[in-house]
């Protein structure tokens, strides 16, 4: 097949063999793919294939691991001093109303649902907190214990929840995550591995409630 124009609108290989991964493993066990199901879905040839990859392992973990670094989640780092209820909001307001982050997510769900493997969600994991680590600059060398394990944490809330995306997406609205409970929830977990320490960030959150509470009754 000719390379396609500059100005072409046709993706590069490459990117079709990603986009044929995500679209077969929407369809049919990851156990069940094909190389041959690769090259026909995405109208390339087994030379090309073999071009850009070693095998179908390796696709799997270029099409993971650029969805999850070119999430905007592991590319701005949190602001542990701002408001947690206004970073969750700008962040979920703008994953709900943009559909290139609506197939990221629905593309990540996938590595945990039915049709995944063992091997997929290790990728997952292992990607996800890698940008992790390098969005907050941590070095595996350095980390601490109590960082180290919000990390797992973190990264394993975020499995539970595209494990359950197929049924949240059908009954979440908006409004239930902007709710201030779950903004609070949320943001504290994420901003809990920033720089400030985690500790401290919570002790802010529980007093600033505390206050609130406070001029409410008054």
């Amino acid at each position: 097949m000719p390379r396609p124009r500059r100005d072409s609108n046709i993706p590069p290989a490459k990117q079709r063999m990603e986009n044929a991964f995500w679209t077969l493993l929407e369809e049919r066990e990851y156990r069940r793919i094909t190389v041959t199901d690769i090259v026909q879905r995405a109208q390339v040839n087994r030379n090309s294939f073999y071009y850009h990859f070693s095998g179908l392992p390796e696709l799997a973990d270029a099409a993971i691991l650029s969805e999850v670094k070119n999430s905007p989640l592991v590319q701005e780092v949190p602001d542990p001093k701002a408001d947690p209820q206004e970073q969750w909001r700008r962040r979920i307001t703008h994953f709900m109303s943009t559909p290139r982050e609506q197939d990221r997510l629905n593309h990540l769900a996938l590595l945990a649902g039915p049709h995944s493997s063992p091997e997929l969600v290790e990728s997952l994991r292992d990607f996800a907190r890698m940008s992790l680590m390098e969005m907050l600059d941590f070095s595996p060398s350095t980390i601490d214990l109590k960082t180290d394990l919000m990390l797992d944490f973190t990264v394993g809330g975020l499995l539970v929840i595209l494990r359950r995306w197929p049924e949240l997406r059908q009954t979440v609205s908006m409004q239930d995550l902007l709710n201030e409970d779950v903004a609070v929830l949320a943001m504290g977990i994420y901003t809990s591995m920033s720089k400030e320490s985690m500790l401290a960030y919570w002790n802010r959150i529980f007093n600033q409630q505390q206050t609130d509470g406070r001029t409410t009754v008054a």
